[in-house]
C-alpha cells in the first residue's frame, strides 16, 4: 500500500498516523478530522501527511477525501462506523476500526451484528475490513484465538483488565472520563449457552488472583468481546459456551460509588429549583486524562504513588479428554516506560500500538482473508506476524497452562 487515510486523529488515530510515517512503502497519509487544528498538526509533524478537515456525518465528504486510498483507518466513535464503511466500499479501500459500540441508534449486540452483516459487501469487492482493533478488543482477541487453537473444545473465555495508577495529581481515568462513566453505567453483556444476557452494572463482583499481583476486585463490564466471540463461537472458537469481559481498578470503584448514589444518571434532578443532569455534572467536574506530552510530564513531575495493572485472557476447555486452563498475560509498558518510549500514557501506548500493528498488517499485505471480521478470525500465520511485531514494541504474552490430570 502507498496511500492510507486515518480519519479521527485523536490519541489513537494520531499514534497510528505517526507510526505509518515510518513505513517505507507509504507515500501519503491523509489525516482527516472534524477539528481542523488536529488535522493540521499532523500535517506539520509528518512529512507524508496531508491534513483534511471533514464532517464524517457526510459520506460524500469522506469519499472525496479518501480518493485513491487503499485503506481507511477509522479512529472515530462507533456512531460513524457505517458512514466510513460506506465510503471505503465506494472508493475500493480496505477498512479498519477500533470499536463497534456503543452506538446511539441500536443496542450493543445489534450494533456488532450490523457490522458483521457487511461481510459480503467487502468480500464481493475483494476487500478486507477488520473491526475492533486495539488492545481490548484487538490484541485480546488474537491472544484468545491462540489459546483456543490449543484445545479440542472450549467451555469458557474470560478477559480481565485491571488498571490501577495512583498519582499525586488526581487522575481517575487515563482515557475520556465521559466515555469511562458511560461505559461503566451501561449494562454489561455476557454470552452463555448460545444467548446474550444483559446484567446490571458492576455485576458479579469477585476477587481475581492475578499472578504476581494477588487478589483484585473485578466486575462485569460492557465490551465487544463477549458479543463477537459469542456470534463466532462455532465458527472459530470451538463451540465456546460462555464469554465474559471483566474490569477492575480504582476508576471502577469510583464509578460504582457514583452509580449507587445516582450520580451517573442521565435523568434530570431538581436541586433547589435548578434542573441538573447528574452524569453531565460529574463528567464536567472530573479532570480530563492528560494526553499531551507536557501534561503527562507534569503528572510525573508532581510524583507517582503506585502503578499496577493486569491484562489476562483465560481460556478453559478440554484437550485429549482432560480439562485445561490457559492463562495468557499481556505484558506491556506501564505509564513511566510508555512516556519514556513514546511520549504517551500507558493507555494510549498499548491501545495505539496494538491498533497500529493491525494497520501494519494491511500495509505490508499480511492479511489474506477477505470480508469483514474481528481479530479472532485471523489465521495462524497472520497471528504469528502480529505477535512477533508486537514483541518488537515490548508488548509480549506470558502463557501459563494448567492441566487437571485426574
Amino acid at each position: 500500500m502507498e496511500k492510507v487515510m486515518v480519519i479521527g486523529v485523536g490519541a489513537q488515530g494520531s499514534t497510528i498516523a505517526k507510526r505509518l510515517q515510518d513505513e517505507p512503502c507509504i507515500k501519503e497519509i491523509i489525516c482527516a478530522d472534524y477539528d481542523a487544528k488536529a488535522a493540521g498538526e499532523m500535517e506539520k509533524q509528518l512529512s507524508k501527511a496531508k491534513g483534511v478537515q471533514l464532517n464524517a456525518r457526510n459520506v460524500d465528504e469522506i469519499i472525496k477525501a479518501a480518493e485513491g486510498c487503499e485503506l481507511i483507518v477509522n479512529g472515530l466513535a462507533p456512531d460513524f462506523n457505517m458512514n466510513v464503511m460506506d465510503a471505503a466500499l465506494a472508493v475500493g479501500a480496505c477498512y479498519q476500526d477500533l470499536a463497534s459500540g456503543p452506538v446511539s441508534d441500536v443496542g450493543f449486540v445489534e450494533a456488532v451484528k450490523r457490522c458483521l452483516n457487511r461481510d459480503d459487501e467487502f468480500r464481493s469487492k475483494g476487500l478486507t475490513a477488520l473491526i475492533n482493533t486495539g488492545s481490548a478488543p484487538g490484541f485480546a482477541n488474537v491472544v484468545t484465538r491462540e489459546s483456543v487453537d490449543k484445545l479440542d473444545a472450549v467451555d469458557k473465555i474470560e478477559i480481565f483488565v485491571y488498571d490501577a495508577i495512583w498519582s499525586k495529581k488526581f487522575i481517575p481515568f487515563w482515557w475520556s472520563p465521559q466515555t469511562a462513566f458511560g461505559d461503566m453505567a451501561a449494562e454489561p453483556i455476557t454470552y452463555k449457552n448460545g444467548e446474550f444476557i444483559r446484567v446490571k452494572p458492576f455485576n458479579n463482583p469477585e476477587m481475581t488472583d492475578f499472578k504476581g499481583l494477588g487478589l483484585r476486585r473485578m466486575t462485569d463490564h460492557e465490551h465487544e468481546e463477549p458479543v463477537t466471540m459469542g456470534l463466532l463461537a462455532d465458527k472459530v472458537l470451538k463451540g465456546v459456551k460462555e464469554v465474559n469481559f471483566r474490569y477492575g481498578g480504582p476508576g471502577l470503584d469510583l464509578a460504582e460509588y457514583f452509580y449507587k448514589m445516582g450520580l451517573l444518571s442521565e435523568e434530570e434532578v431538581d436541586v433547589n429549583g435548578t434542573k441538573i443532569v447528574p452524569m453531565e455534572l460529574i463528567s464536567k467536574l472530573t479532570p480530563e486524562a492528560p494526553k499531551y506530552a507536557d501534561e503527562i510530564q507534569a503528572v510525573l513531575d508532581e510524583g507517582m504513588i503506585s502503578e499496577e495493572g493486569a491484562f489476562l485472557v483465560r481460556v478453559e476447555g478440554v484437550k485429549d479428554g482432560r480439562k485445561v486452563k490457559i492463562d495468557s498475560y499481556a505484558m506491556a509498558p506501564g505509564l513511566e516506560e510508555s512516556f519514556r518510549l513514546s511520549g504517551l500514557t500507558h493507555e494510549s501506548y498499548f491501545t495505539g500500538q496494538a491498533a497500529f500493528l493491525f494497520t501494519k498488517m494491511f500495509v505490508n499485505s499480511k492479511i489474506s482473508t477477505r470480508g469483514l471480521f474481528p481479530p479472532e478470525v485471523l489465521e495462524q500465520d497472520e497471528r504469528n506476524y502480529y505477535l512477533a511485531e508486537a514483541a518488537k514494541l515490548n508488548i509480549t504474552v506470558e502463557e501459563n497452562i494448567e492441566t487437571i490430570l485426574f
